[in-house]
């Protein structure tokens, strides 16, 4: 009688969406509830998911303190575009699976108790395409920030101006430049946070202006694509071109930090980069801060090398004005007739002419020199 074994079913190679997701860089599956809790980045090899618009909002500000302001701004088309399918219907698809209007969400938010004006995008929304909306959203962010002298964080994730709206969406990159040199005339600090990805326009723009640049480790950040690049320079492009830590090793990104440890950076750079107190006249209040480090280096050199310090210089004499003496009476010496004339004779003999020798002693000398 045959033996009957019992039969497995194969190994799925899908899963649900809603219940796991595969890591595109160790391809370990997690589970989503899991992954949420770790705020979205893999604790096998640490990759950075992408994150939506809300919860970047929830990891970077305090809880409950976020007022969304403009709301209402949604783009229209005013170039009526046309690819493979208008362009109301791409909003209002995306507008459908985000829950949002346009790809950038701005208010006023909290972050440890300290008020910001912040801006963040969300690639979900047509790969965060900046058009008319992220550009005004951002720029009004900025003018609210230099209005009530608050800071300004703006997180970056962008594949660049939305072709859909043409040159409308690129003159947001002069508009949101020029509201940003506004804020830094006027000394308000501005963050920018630059996730995965920060490209084209908005790398060109508004993403890398901030007073400290921050990234998200492994983050795509560039203007063109590397392929592009490799083919313009005709040239092989370095490991780890174009991301975060590339840039970092090269000047062009102050810190690369870690997700779970980025509000606390934000609110350690909010506390050194406090914007000037404006005085009830309109006048900006000078504030020393708390800390200071050129005195606090510059004080320790004195300590630890005293003789580096260089002695110092007399201030020469002033030349003698015409008109009367300023010398104090009392500083001048009394003279007498028989002085002055000692004085006077010193001054008319030469100061290097040798006295004359007795005649004795000359003749002396010759006799013996014969």
């Amino acid at each position: 009688m045959p033996i009957k074994l019992p039969s497995f079913r194969p190994r799925r190679d899908a899963y649900p969406p809603d219940l796991w997701t595969k890591c595109p860089s160790c391809s370990e599956m997690l589970f989503n509830k899991q992954l949420d809790k770790a705020d979205r980045v893999c604790p096998t090899c640490g990759h950075h998911f992408r994150l939506s618009a809300q919860a970047r909002l929830d990891g970077l500000l305090d809880r409950d303190s976020f007022q969304e302001l403009d709301a209402g701004l949604q783009s229209l088309d005013p170039l009526g575009f046309v690819d493979q399918k208008p362009y109301p219907d791409r909003i209002a698809a995306a507008q459908l699976a985000t829950g949002l209007r346009d790809a950038a969400v701005r208010g006023i938010g909290l972050v440890e108790g300290r008020r910001v004006s912040v801006c963040v995008m969300d690639f979900g929304f047509m790969g965060g395409s900046m058009g008319a909306v992220v550009g005004e959203k951002v720029t009004r962010a900025a003018e609210l920030a230099l209005a009530e002298r608050v800071p300004l964080i703006v997180v970056s994730a962008s594949g660049g101006a939305r072709m859909q709206e043409g040159t409308l969406a690129l003159m947001q990159l002069a508009k949101t430049c020029a509201a940003l040199e506004r804020l830094r005339a006027a000394g308000v600090p501005y963050l920018s946070i630059m996730s995965d990805p920060t490209t084209g326009g908005v790398f060109a723009s508004y993403a890398v202006l901030g007073d400290v640049n921050l990234a998200e480790p492994n983050a795509l950040i560039g203007f063109a694509g590397a392929r592009v690049t490799a083919g313009t320079i005709a040239q092989e492009l370095p490991a780890g071109f174009q991301r975060a830590e590339f840039l970092y090793e090269h000047g062009f990104v102050d810190r690369v930090v870690h997700r779970r440890d980025l509000r606390h950076e934000v609110a350690l750079l909010l506390r050194y980069l406090a914007p000037p107190r404006v005085a009830e006249n309109g006048t900006a209040v000078e504030v020393r801060p708390t800390f200071d480090p050129i005195g606090f280096l510059s004080s320790l050199a004195d300590k630890v090398v005293p003789d580096a310090a260089l002695p110092p210089v007399a201030a020469p004499a002033p030349l003698a004005a015409e008109g009367p003496s300023t010398v104090p009476a009392e500083s001048v010496r009394p003279t007498t007739p028989d002085a002055d004339a000692g004085t006077a004779a010193k001054e008319r003999a030469p100061a290097t002419e040798p006295a004359p020798e007795p005649v004795s002693a000359r003749h002396g000398r010759e006799a013996s020199d014969g």
